[in-house]
């Protein structure tokens, strides 16, 4: 495998302002390859030779981000629930940490369906561009088998969640609660029950960092699943349809977030309100 660019080696996140500058790294990069990709998609359509390099280097480029956020939720996977690096509209849509995998699918048919909307004329006329437009009857099939057994695993994934969000009320935290709250009505020191908080606290989010990582591997699973359905050029075309969704939402989210700021400093300034 090719040594990953040397930005990219030296991203690593350590902390969660670096794992920020690791985001907004892997993000700029991400814009390189999209440009990259289109132009692959205009001038070498038939081309594998220029397509299945370019391919590879975007899926490692995905890896990669991939490992940097398994290697972040090793040491802080609560934050990774409420990531700072994105926006309130992108935490709105998340997915225990990340996108939804079934919406690599929906993203898949959506492109389909606008590019066989886009050329039906030329469909007509027997002329064909191998794009996602195009896709043949196996496929399809395929596709949906994919579909269904994604969905299927997220299934699995969200009922664990369930399950680790409703141990924060199970016997033995209600009953460490207690004693902590019976001692400071009592106003005693509690150093023996400070260290049983750390453990079972300790013990719930090692339980959510397996999730994440079950939900990283399944979103990582069902991109390179997609792919291998997909000819060079359609993977191309699938490949750009996902940067630019990403891109594009990350930008509105954080333009958002600041018209949200600009209008509250807008608002305290008129009523005469200020936070010290």
């Amino acid at each position: 495998m090719p040594v990953l660019p040397k930005t990219m080696a030296q991203a690593m996140p350590a902390d969660s302002e670096t794992f920020n500058k690791f985001f907004d790294s892997w993000i700029c990069e991400q814009n390189s390859y999209l440009e990259q990709l289109v132009s692959a998609a205009n001038n070498h359509q038939n081309d594998d030779a220029v397509l299945l390099p370019l391919i590879d280097r975007v899926v490692r480029h995905y890896e990669h981000y991939y490992q940097a956020k398994s290697d972040w939720e090793r040491r802080d996977a609560i934050s990774m629930f409420n990531p700072t690096w994105r926006s309130k509209l992108e935490d709105a849509f998340l997915w225990i940490g990340g996108w939804r995998p079934t919406l690599a699918i929906h993203l898949l048919y959506s492109k389909s369906g606008i590019q066989l909307e886009a050329k039906i004329g030329d469909l007509m006329r027997g002329l064909t561009t191998g794009d996602l437009g195009e896709l043949a009857p196996n496929q399809v099939k395929r596709i949906d088998e994919l579909q269904k057994k994604t969905i299927h695993e997220e299934r699995v994934l969200t009922e664990k969640l369930a399950k680790q969000q409703e141990s924060m009320a199970d016997r033995s935290m209600v009953e460490l609660s207690n004693a902590v709250s019976e001692m400071i009505r009592n106003e005693c020191s509690g150093g023996e029950n400070d260290e049983k908080v750390e453990s079972a606290l300790d013990s719930k989010e090692d339980g959510m960092e397996e999730l994440l990582h079950m939900a990283d591997d399944l979103r990582l699973k069902t991109l390179k699943a997609v792919i291998t359905i997909l000819t060079s050029i359609q993977t191309v075309h699938f490949l750009i349809a996902a940067a630019e969704l990403h891109l594009r939402l990350h930008e509105w989210g954080k333009k958002r977030d600041m018209n949200a700021v600009s209008a509250s400093g807008t608002h305290n300034h008129a009523t005469g309100l200020h936070v010290s």
